[in-house]
C-alpha cells in the first residue's frame, strides 16, 4: 500500500513540474522516479485533468500496475490480489486491451533462478486475472528476472520492490 501512494506521489510531483504539456505513459525509472513516454500520446487528452482511459497511465493512476512478492514466493499477498482484483475490474471495462504481466526477482541467486522465478511470478500474476475473468488470450506474460531493477541498491528495501510483477498495457 505504502509503495501505491509513493507512487502517485511521484507521479503527482512530476506531473505539476513538468505542467500539463507532457503526454505520454507514466512507468517507473530504476530509482522509483516516474518517467513519462513522450512517444504514446496517452497520458493526457485535450480538455481532461487525468490520464486517457484505457492507458497504461489510467492503470498506474487509478488501479495500480504492480503487485509484490515475499522472497523467493510466487505466493499473491492479500494486497497483491486486491490490486489485481481492481485490475481485472479494470480489463473489464476496457475489453479490446491486452496485458503483458512482466515478472521480476530481487538480485539475489542465479541469472537462471531468477528467470524462472519471473516467469512463474508472472504466470500466477496471470492465473489470478484469469481467474477472475480476463480471457487468457488477452493477457501475456514475460519474465526479466534479476535484469530490471525498479529500485538499486542492495538491501530489504531495494529487494522488497524488485520482487514484484508488473501489468504493461499493449
Amino acid at each position: 500500500m505504502f509503495a501505491r501512494y509513493f507512487m502517485i506521489f511521484s507521479m503527482l510531483f512530476v506531473l505539476t513540474a513538468c505542467g500539463t504539456s507532457n503526454k505520454g505513459d507514466i512507468d517507473t525509472g530504476m530509482d522509483g522516479s516516474v518517467i513519462v513516454d513522450e512517444n504514446d500520446g496517452g497520458l493526457y487528452s485535450d480538455g481532461m485533468d487525468g490520464p486517457t482511459p484505457g492507458t497504461q497511465a489510467d492503470l498506474v493512476v487509478n488501479v495500480g500496475d504492480r503487485v509484490f512478492f515475499e522472497t523467493d514466493s510466487t505466493d499473491l499477498t492479500s494486497s497483491a490480489r486486491s490490486t489485481l482484483e481492481n485490475q481485472a475490474s479494470w480489463l473489464a471495462r476496457f475489453p479490446n486491451l491486452s496485458v503483458t504481466i512482466e515478472g521480476h526477482a530481487d538480485e539475489r541467486g542465479t541469472r537462471e533462478y531468477n528467470l524462472a522465478l519471473g516467469e512463474r511470478r508472472a504466470n500466477s500474476v496471470k492465473n489470478y486475472l484469469v481467474a477472475l475473468g480476463v480471457s487468457p488470450s488477452r493477457v501475456t506474460t514475460v519474465s526479466y528476472g534479476k535484469e530490471r531493477p525498479a529500485v538499486p541498491g542492495s538491501n530489504d528495501t531495494a529487494w522488497s520492490q524488485n520482487r514484484r510483477g508488473v501489468t504493461k498495457v499493449e
